[in-house]
Order: C-alpha cells, then structure tokens, then sequence
C-alpha cells in the first residue's frame, strides 16, 4: 500500500485537531459503510452474493440461506467466519467470489480525501473484508493513497472484529500505542474493543444494517452520520 504523497505530511503536529483528540497520532477506520454512506448500498450486492454462495453450499432456497448467512454475520461477526468454523470453507474462495460486485456505485469524495490527508499522524484501515477488495473501493473513492497500509481479514487470521484479537494484532503488527489511537466504525459494538484498550472511538451513524446493535455511550466517544463532515469540522 503506498504512503501518503500528498496534502500535509503524514507525521505533521496536531494543531489542527479540536480540542480532545490532540493526543491521536493514529488514525484507524473501518471501511464498509463508514468511507462511503451507507445508502451507497453497495454492501447489498455483497449481501446478495453471500446468499448466493451460502444458498449453493447448503442446496438452500435463497430466503433459507439469508436467515442462515445472517445468523453467522450476527453470531461470528462475519459470514465467512461462521461458514469457516461450520463448514470449513476456503476463504479465499468465499472473498473472490463475494466481492465480485460493481464499484461504479462508489464515486470519488474529494471532501473525505482532503479530510484524510489533513490529519495528523499515521492512516491505516482496519476491514474486515480482505486487501483486494479494499484496495478496488479505495481506488472507486479516490483515496487509495490516504492510507498507509490495510489491515484486513487476513492480516487478523480470520478472526474479524469485534473480536479483541483483531484489535490486538493490529496494535501489535503496527507497533500502534492504543492510548494514542483513533478508530471510526459504522458497527457501534466493533468499537467496544477499541475502547477497552484505551483507543478514542466514533460510531459512523449513517443507517448500516444493525449499527446501533449493542450501542452504549462507555464505549462510543463521538458520533456522526457522515465521516468526511466530521473531518471537516474537527480540523482547521
């Protein structure tokens, strides 16, 4: 993944930061419905292919294989984790074939891209889709090079959040102090672990399927309903 080329330098002092988050020099964030709106609904096709896939390998009817695919995403935190422990899928096979959707949903977002670059300090995104796939909706939002590297599913073993291994690999595969890190979801309950370690936390309120799911103000900081209006507003 390239470093950040351009906009202000990637290390630069926190001046421009409001007030309660001078500390962050890491900015982690999820990427599926918090980079781009919700609304954008391209993780229904993803959602369709999914029953697709789960429909073929269990010879079930399409409404069968939604309850069922959505009783792992519930129950695992992804899909692909619960078909992983229940059927012993080839993830591999189960990414390619998932995301293989259209990107012309996504169009770039020149007010999150200036966001992004403004911040000061190190970017990483944290998915729990795999490193191919982030890099397409990276280059569909023009902002493959706000990010210094991806930490996807792989990178966590295929343990995806919100389990607190994902958080832990992180931290540890990118020597990040947790005290000093930021981290946006759309999913409010994926930043309970993030919180726990001692990270500063924002829940991208914007209408994901079960966002609000175990929501509580312990572990949510801030929130909003649109990432690149909070960027705006928290940078000067």
């Amino acid at each position: 993944m390239p470093s950040p080329d351009s906009g202000p330098d990637s290390r630069q002092d926190s001046r421009g930061v409001a007030s309660g988050l001078q500390h962050v020099v890491n900015w982690l964030f999820d990427m599926d419905n918090t980079l781009y709106p919700a609304s954008a609904n391209l993780f229904s096709q993803i959602d369709r292919r999914m029953e697709a896939y789960v429909g073929k390998l269990l010879g079930l009817s399409r409404d069968e294989a939604r309850v069922v695919q959505k009783r792992y995403f519930h129950e695992h935190g992804t899909t692909l984790r619960g078909l992983m422990l229940s059927h012993s899928v080839d993830p591999t096979d189960f990414l390619s074939f998932v995301h293989d959707i259209d990107m012309t949903v996504l169009t770039p977002d020149p007010a999150l891209r200036a966001g992004l670059l403004a911040l000061p300090g190190r970017r990483i995104l944290f998915t729990n889709g795999d490193a191919l796939y982030a890099a397409r909706v990276l280059e569909a939002l023009d902002i493959q090079d706000c990010f210094e590297a991806i930490h996807d599913v792989v990178a966590m073993d295929y343990h995806p959040k919100p389990d607190p291994r994902a958080y832990a690999g992180l931290c540890r595969k990118h020597g990040l102090d947790p005290a000093a890190s930021f981290f946006a979801d759309d999913m409010a309950y994926n930043l309970k672990p993030a919180k726990a370690l001692g990270m500063s936390t924002l829940w991208i309120n914007n209408g994901s399927e079960r966002g609000d799911h175990g929501h509580h103000p312990d572990f949510v900081d801030d929130e909003t309903h649109d990432l690149a209006t909070w960027l705006q507003e928290r940078l000067t």
